[in-house]
């Protein structure tokens, strides 16, 4: 696995120089050419990563880490397209964003994703400018980290920003779940690790009925079933549970 996250980032990594260029294209594993670069903003949802320095597989690469890349662009661009197709959202399915924290960018888009928290640092701008984030309505999902360990880092960056606030372990039952499909199991296990999914969120004065800031997906990799869907590398049904999940994660986080 490690071999293939390391081939991946370097192939990313090659492209990223690039991405200040609004017309260079990749084309999906589908065959569709898709822009990259961020759009100039108009209103519609994005798909927005959020750019780390940070070790892990990929550190020091282009930008200066590769762990946040893992599933890109790929993932973002097919997550976007369910989204343009099963939902009344305005969805911008060409495009998508990667901003780091300290750009002041993200406040124009709403939810944000973190890949591979694990090894993710955050500076005491990101970290103020992802407070100011959340407090104002913004939502963050973080994805694909396994083991105690990367979680004990994920939570120290985002003790940074938001230190008076504890993770509450969610299960079926929460709403989030159930905003767009009606999930009745979450049986989407990790795609290359034999670990527990495990759900646990960030809440407004830690109230789990209240608003949700932040949802972690521990031990799970929900963004590389999307990644891979169109050359149906995992079992379709699994599959299509991660983009239930994706799906009802950006919808709840829209309407809460």
């Amino acid at each position: 696995m490690f071999a293939r996250r390391l081939l991946a980032a370097l192939v990313v990594a090659s492209l990223l120089p690039l991405l200040a260029a609004a017309q260079t294209i990749f084309r999906t594993p589908d065959g569709e050419e898709r822009k990259l670069g961020n759009p100039a903003y108009d209103g519609r949802f994005v798909f927005t990563r959020i750019r780390y320095r940070g070790p892990g597989f990929g550190g020091g690469f282009g930008f200066g880490g590769g762990s946040w890349s893992h599933d890109y662009p790929a993932a973002d661009f097919y997550l976007s397209d369910a989204l343009d197709t099963l939902t009344r959202m305005r969805v911008n399915p060409q495009s998508t964003n990667v901003l780091d924290l300290e750009d002041d960018a993200i406040f124009n888009n709403p939810i944000i994703y973190v890949s591979e928290p694990g090894y993710w640092r955050i500076s005491d701008r990101g970290a103020a400018n992802l407070r100011q984030h959340l407090l104002k309505g913004g939502f963050v999902i973080f994805d694909d980290f396994e083991h105690q360990d990367e979680w004990d880092n994920m939570a120290a960056q985002v003790a940074k920003a938001l230190p008076e606030r504890r993770w509450i372990k969610i299960d079926i039952r929460h709403p989030i779940f159930h905003s767009l499909f009606d999930l009745k199991a979450l049986n989407v296990p990790h795609p290359s690790v034999p670990v527990e999914p495990d759900y646990r969120a960030l809440f407004v004065n830690d109230d789990p009925n209240g608003r949700m800031l932040a949802l972690a997906n521990h031990n799970c990799d929900i963004a590389e079933y999307w990644e891979w869907s169109a050359d149906e590398r995992f079992p379709v049904d699994v599959t299509s549970g991660a983009y239930e999940l994706g799906v009802n994660y950006i919808i709840y986080g829209m309407t809460h």
